[in-house]
């Protein structure tokens, strides 16, 4: 996808990887609109992002709130005329074992990574199919690929968007609308934001080494998604060796290697964001 003159909404964009991303397709001559709901953090990035007039929108949005996402649907259409991208990033975690932990916690999990998907892609997907253009990016993760403990409930719900992701590109070929893309993209621990002080343990730390910054997923997005169509990029490239190896080992032989690579050692130093 030539990406000059494309026109994005980015959920979860006032920090992190979205804002990382929002400063890339700026760089790249798209018109993008953002989501966030800190506004705060949302006044802060808009200002810090210095985009000229009419290139960059931002809205405090919450987006498990459908009727907000159903109002600012119609804004971003309004303010930018079409919406050629939706880059689905907001995210949420919280980190415990799944019975330390309230419910509410695990159902806002849910609520913001796989629910709020349905909302903004039920909005912005028709437009894309009747012109047979767009592009959705659904940001999964290395999780989406393996469980983890101390991570149950965002693992399931990015196992959720992968599989949502996957299923949407097939019903897009079944409808001919073959210019409409979908892409997961699937990080592993980043060293800052909200997966800080997580890295895998011994020697898994050597195959799978923290993402060192939020450009590196942003570069994913943009270079590896948006531009050359890539359907589920994955960074570091040796998150995609837990796909492989369960199609070939035995299934205890797989969960083996998990325990010998430290997998189930990987939350044992999370703080997150601002703790």
């Amino acid at each position: 996808m030539k990406l000059d003159g494309m026109c994005a909404v980015i959920t979860g964009a006032a920090m992190g990887i979205g804002l990382a991303t929002v400063k890339r397709l700026l760089a790249e001559g798209c018109t993008v609109t953002i989501w966030d709901r800190n506004e705060g953090a949302l006044k802060d990035a808009s200002v810090a992002l210095h985009a000229p007039a009419g290139r960059l929108f931002s809205h405090a949005c919450d987006v498990t709130d459908r009727a907000r996402v159903q109002e600012l649907a119609v804004t971003a259409r309004t303010e930018m005329g079409k919406v050629d991208i939706l880059i689905n990033n907001a995210g949420y975690v919280s980190g415990g074992n799944f019975l330390d932990r309230p419910l509410e916690d695990w159902e806002r999990t849910m609520s913001v990574n796989v629910t709020a998907l349905f909302y903004t892609i039920y909005e912005f997907l028709p437009a894309m199919f009747e012109r047979n253009c767009g592009h959705v990016v659904n940001i999964s993760s290395a999780a989406g690929t393996i469980g983890v403990p101390g991570l149950a409930a965002y693992a399931a719900s990015k196992w959720a968007v992968w599989g949502l992701t996957e299923s949407l590109r097939f019903e897009a070929v079944n409808l001919n609308k073959f210019n409409v893309k979908f892409s997961s993209i699937h990080p592993s621990y980043l060293a800052t934001g909200m997966f800080e002080g997580a890295k895998l343990g011994f020697p898994g730390n050597l195959l799978v080494p923290v993402v060192k910054n939020h450009d590196v997923i942003a570069k994913a997005i943009v270079e590896s998604a948006l531009k050359r169509g890539r359907y589920s990029p994955k960074r570091p490239w040796t998150v995609g060796l837990a796909v492989r190896m369960r199609g070939f080992l035995p299934d205890s032989w797989f969960q083996y290697t998990l325990t010998f690579l430290g997998i189930p050692k990987g939350m044992s130093t999370f703080r997150g964001r601002g703790k």
